[in-house]
């Protein structure tokens, strides 16, 4: 599908890529960069890595596909510098969770005829680093694409037929319907986890910690992911992760208002739809399996 593919910013998410592409388009040169010197050095020592460069425009130079991997408040940055080497029929493409931003900065800064198209393949771990990735993150997974009125369809079927390659189930719609979706689905939840530990952290003893169940070690594991990541998720999807706190505040407040009511029907009532919606996930994550 193509011939070189460079992959910028070898973290969990593009050293990943870098495995699974390896194993599933064995022919295509894996290119890499990354800004630390120590990442590029211990790339430069795997099998699944063709080439590693201190630059993004010499890693870009004669990609096809370029796919970036870098923090969302980053991706622009780095967008800029692959310029001067940029092949003229480049598709590239990044794997942000936020997709409003990333796609307005290609739009500024890439020229024609190169074609951006955001990516959001929805696969991760609380934990970072090149040393957790895997070749399987992305098996049946969803991988949100994002194209824009001008993005051409065969550019779009192809980028689709690169994930569905990866074992991925690719869906499409708007940046801006993304940046709303993922703030209820994926944004929200990090803030929940991130909330109920620190506020264990300043208001629970140490020791109470041993004391605790595997039910509050699954509801905070998303809070061990990296901060500087998340802030960046965060910020730039402001506006839209603002209104999903305001959603869960109002729902917070029904549960505060059946204890302040000493109302066990209401909050039975809520708890059953809780777990309603929470079955329903069991389910389809099930299916998807």
């Amino acid at each position: 599908m193509f011939t070189k593919i460079a992959i910028l910013g070898p973290g969990l998410l593009g050293a990943s890529l870098l495995q699974a592409t390896r194993a599933r388009h064995p022919a295509a040169h894996l290119a890499t960069w990354s800004r630390r010197a120590e990442t590029r050095q211990r790339c430069a020592r795997q099998p699944w890595c063709d080439s590693v460069h201190d630059t993004p425009a010499d890693c870009v130079r004669d990609a096809t596909l370029i796919i970036v991997c870098v923090p969302v408040d980053k991706t622009a940055e780095v967008l800029a510098a692959t310029v001067p080497a940029l092949h003229p029929r480049a598709l590239v493409t990044d794997v942000g969770s936020t997709k409003a931003a990333p796609c307005a900065a290609a739009q500024a800064v890439l020229p024609a005829p190169a074609i951006f198209i955001g990516s959001h393949p929805m696969a991760g771990s609380e934990k970072s680093g090149l040393e957790h990735a895997t070749p399987h993150l992305f098996e049946n997974r969803v991988c949100i694409l994002t194209p824009t009125e001008t993005t051409p369809p065969d550019a779009l079927n192809t980028l689709a037929h690169y994930w569905q390659s990866l074992g991925m189930r690719t869906i499409t719609t708007t940046p801006e319907t993304h940046d709303t979706i993922v703030a209820r689905t994926s944004h929200l939840p990090h803030i929940l986890a991130a909330a109920l530990a620190s506020t264990l952290q300043r208001t629970a003893p140490p020791e109470w910690q041993s004391l605790s169940g595997p039910g509050l070690r699954d509801t905070t594991r998303i809070a061990a992911g990296d901060p500087a990541l998340w802030r960046a998720i965060a910020t730039t999807n402001r506006t839209a992760l603002l209104h999903a706190l305001e959603l869960y505040q109002s729902e917070l407040e029904a549960y505060r208002t059946c204890l302040v009511n000493n109302d066990g029907d209401a909050l039975q009532s809520l708890l059953q739809c809780a777990k309603k919606w929470r079955d329903q996930l069991e389910d389809l994550t099930r299916h998807d399996s």
